[in-house]
């Protein structure tokens, strides 16, 4: 593989600014890459949106991306993972695409038997792609579904500590406190406000998210593919968001930054 396709960048994109949290895990792993972040926020939350709508936006997204020409594509949003990534396999199978999916696995192997809350979207724990994933895991911990959009425009907003949100997830999590063990954050706006979440259920409860698996998975399949750029180059990260507000721009890279 020549240099110059290894160089080719790599197309990030969410319902919002979410799946900077998916791009900084990313970034750590694989430093010397290209990144292009899409944040759809013009159409945020996709959580409430139905499949077929979803789709049209991830594919609207694909589109910008593959005139970039990148060479790989994270899905960074469990909910356009779950209503698009098997459609774009097929449709581009040149190609890769990296999806995410709420963190079951590492939650239930944490810790035996445990009682695990999944945090996400309504549409996430709708679709057979997540009943599927807890199929595989039921007889080893007892995983409760909660439904947590309003979480993701909290995000969007910049609130990421406010003491609306605080009110917020104290209502939202109160009837569980004392009663589980984990949270999986099944939204990639979530781990943004994990701080708020902790102080909520309390240190002993384990918070994990699908950020880095996903960045492992994109880093093995660039290895495999020889795609994965091994020059030392300098990282050119830029982000682009469907809403014109400036200040989408700047809450991007405020996100990146913390």
């Amino acid at each position: 593989m020549n240099a110059n396709e290894k160089q080719r960048p790599i197309g990030v994109f969410d319902s919002g600014v979410g799946g900077i949290s998916v791009l900084k895990e990313i970034y750590q792993l694989m430093p010397n890459e290209t990144y292009l972040f899409y944040g759809d926020s013009a159409h945020a939350p996709y959580g409430v949106k139905s499949p077929t709508e979803v789709f049209e936006l991830s594919h609207a997204i694909v589109e910008k991306f593959i005139a970039q020409n990148v060479k790989a594509i994270v899905i960074a949003c469990n909910t356009a993972t779950s209503a698009a990534i098997a459609r774009l396999r097929q449709e581009y199978p040149a190609i890769i695409f990296v999806g995410l999916e709420p963190a079951v696995k590492p939650a239930v192997e944490h810790q035996k038997n445990s009682e695990i809350i999944v945090m996400a979207t309504k549409l996430t724990l709708k679709e057979k792609k997540f009943a599927d994933l807890v199929d595989q895991y039921e007889d080893q911990a007892n995983i409760v579904r909660l439904p947590a959009s309003e979480l993701v425009e909290f995000v969007e907003r910049g609130e990421i500590n406010s003491p609306e949100l605080n009110t917020y997830l104290n209502n939202l999590l109160h009837p569980y406190l004392g009663k589980i063990d984990t949270i999986v954050l099944g939204c990639t706006h979530f781990p943004f406000a994990r701080d708020a979440i902790q102080k909520v259920v309390g240190p002993d409860v384990f918070i994990i998210d699908g950020a880095y698996g996903a960045a492992k998975r994109l880093e093995n399949e660039l290895i495999r593919t020889d795609l994965r750029n091994d020059t030392v180059t300098e990282t050119e990260i830029s982000f682009a968001n469907s809403n014109p507000d400036p200040a989408e721009i700047q809450l991007s890279h405020q996100l990146f930054e913390l």
